[in-house]
């Protein structure tokens, strides 16, 4: 056998591991969460109902990818009057847009961590956005947390007197802790 066989030979061998991310499915116990101001003060919220489909692998970030589906109208944010005013038309409007979905267009190294840079589609209005990425390895499994911060009124999220950002505040973080097995 010659030294190109054996190279080639052990090329393909090794391609097939490196070649994709590992895909994993998220368990229930997973949170998609918010916070925002109203008044000056600080709510946290919730998504309960969203759906993602995770490749990744933090020594192959090119291979990886997040896509995700929120179910807008499955916000909670604890207190009745906010909860039933999220998927009115003056903010959500979810009879028009039902679901938020955010996909990755690449991933890039940043500090001593990750960023996902993806696309953002909410209330019918796409833009860029970073999440901050942060995967811990486990035996088995994994997970995932992400954070950014959005500014509502880049989507259109909040009409008339809702725009007011000293009553309603512009910029909402929203972060997920995504609790991951292999598929």
């Amino acid at each position: 056998m010659t030294r190109t066989t054996l190279a080639l030979g052990l090329a393909f061998l090794i391609l097939p591991m490196t070649a994709g991310a590992a895909d994993y499915t998220v368990q229930p116990a997973s949170t998609l969460g918010f916070t925002g101001t109203f008044q000056g003060a600080t709510f946290d919220g919730s998504f309960n109902k969203f759906n993602a489909a995770i490749s990744y692998d933090p020594a192959n970030l090119a291979a990886s990818k997040f896509d995700v589906t929120v179910d807008l109208a499955s916000a909670t944010t604890g207190d009745n009057d906010r909860d039933h005013a999220l998927p009115s038309a003056d903010f959500f409007d979810t009879a028009k847009f039902p679901q938020a979905h955010f996909v990755t267009t690449g991933f890039a190294k940043a500090g001593n961590g990750v960023v996902a840079n993806g696309s953002l589609t909410l209330h019918g209005v796409t833009k860029p956005v970073q999440l901050k990425v942060t995967f811990t390895p486990g035996s088995g499994a994994a997970s995932l947390d992400v954070a950014t911060v959005v500014n509502r009124l880049d989507f259109g999220v909040g009409s008339g007197e809702y725009k007011d950002t000293s009553t309603i505040g512009n910029a909402v973080k929203v972060n997920a802790h995504l609790l991951l097995q292999p598929k």
